[in-house]
């Protein structure tokens, strides 16, 4: 009996420890940085994009069916058109020689009918450009080994278990300590087999 209470009183406080962790390493999805007039306002995402990437933007209050949006980091001109749960949505190739740091996107909201008082109103937002890395093709050919010249190459970009591994391993240890604690409770309280 003591057994079992110490081993459910350990994975009590293995999974205190998981819960605010795991909450703390959630992701906050980006802020909107915002629009100057009428209520406008833009947001980015990723927040980081790295050369040759695709940027998500998302417009909020434009009362038109159309935007666009400017940066020097861009390959063009982004062109917004209605997003499926509501305001305007576009995507945006980072330029392969976009200068890594932060970068501004300007969009100017255009309205179909003049009187909405959203017709020409900006908003902003930025959009972090990463170092220039390996490069990547834009629509690599689908020849086979699935990646596995990067891993063999060396460049696989992986240093070992993180965080989530290592939270993952401790549930699983705390699941089967608590296993092993019932199924020795069980035996106990059969008592000793008879032939």
């Amino acid at each position: 009996m003591r057994f079992t209470l110490l081993t459910f009183c350990a994975a009590a406080v293995v999974a205190a420890t998981l819960v605010p962790g795991s909450a703390a390493l959630a992701e906050s999805g980006p802020a909107p940085e915002g629009g100057r007039e009428a209520g406008i306002s833009l947001t980015a995402g990723p927040s980081t994009v790295g050369p040759g990437g695709e940027a998500d933007l998302r417009l909020a209050g434009c009362a038109g069916r159309t935007a666009t949006g400017e940066s020097d980091a861009f390959v063009s001109a982004a062109r917004f058109s209605p997003a499926a749960g509501g305001g305007l949505f576009a995507e945006a190739r980072i330029s392969s020689d976009a200068r890594p740091g932060d970068h501004t996107v300007h969009v100017t909201c255009t309205d179909d009918k003049a009187d909405t008082g959203t017709n020409g109103a900006t908003a902003t937002a930025k959009v972090t450009v990463t170092g220039r890395g390996r490069a990547t093709p834009l629509a690599p050919v689908a020849a086979g080994g699935g990646g596995a010249a990067l891993f063999a190459a060396g460049d696989g970009g992986q240093e070992g278990p993180g965080t989530t591994h290592t939270a993952t391993g401790l549930v699983v240890a705390a699941v089967a300590a608590v296993a092993v604690a019932l199924r020795g409770r069980r035996r106990r309280d059969r008592g000793p087999a008879t032939d």
